[in-house]
């Protein structure tokens, strides 16, 4: 067996043609005819994870989610096992058809995002409010007590 010279440019070349791989995977190379026109997708592939914020308030947790144009109704919010589970969908309106649409890309979106909370919530006390297109969930904190520092006197 011959030795081969170690060449790292070879190594990238291959590591740049696996990830050209994996990304046309997730982006499948759009028809040439309609180089505009987005893939369709199913209701799973259809799932978008929303950004988030999430802020730690001496008090409580704050969750914000991007939800642009899910109505108030079609938001589901749960609390379990410290999980924060945030659902929402945008359906199409049928009632909205006026004319024959050539192209339309509005029609659904799924949105849904779990995270964990390591801190104790008071479950009784969550809160969510939808404005402008942004969730936000307010968790209490469950406050426990401090421990409390005892002075030793010298004698």
């Amino acid at each position: 067996m011959a030795l081969e010279k170690w060449n790292p440019l070879r190594e990238l070349d291959a590591m740049r043609r696996e990830m050209d791989r994996i990304w046309e995977d997730i982006f499948p190379p759009r028809k040439v005819d309609q180089p505009w026109r987005r893939q369709p997708a199913g209701r799973e592939e259809a799932t978008v994870s929303p950004a988030i914020d999430i802020i730690d308030r001496n008090d409580e947790i704050v969750v914000r989610a991007e939800m642009p144009g899910v109505p108030k109704e079609g938001i589901d919010v749960s609390f379990q096992d410290s999980a924060l589970t945030l659902k929402g969908e945008v359906k199409d309106d049928a009632s909205a058809k006026e004319g024959n649409y050539s192209y339309s890309e509005r029609n659904y979106r799924y949105f849904l995002r779990s995270v964990n909370i390591p801190f104790k919530v008071r479950q009784e006390g969550i809160k969510a409010s939808l404005k402008d297109g942004v969730l936000s969930v307010h968790l209490p904190k469950v406050l426990e007590e401090q421990p409390r520092r005892i002075n030793v006197e010298i004698s």
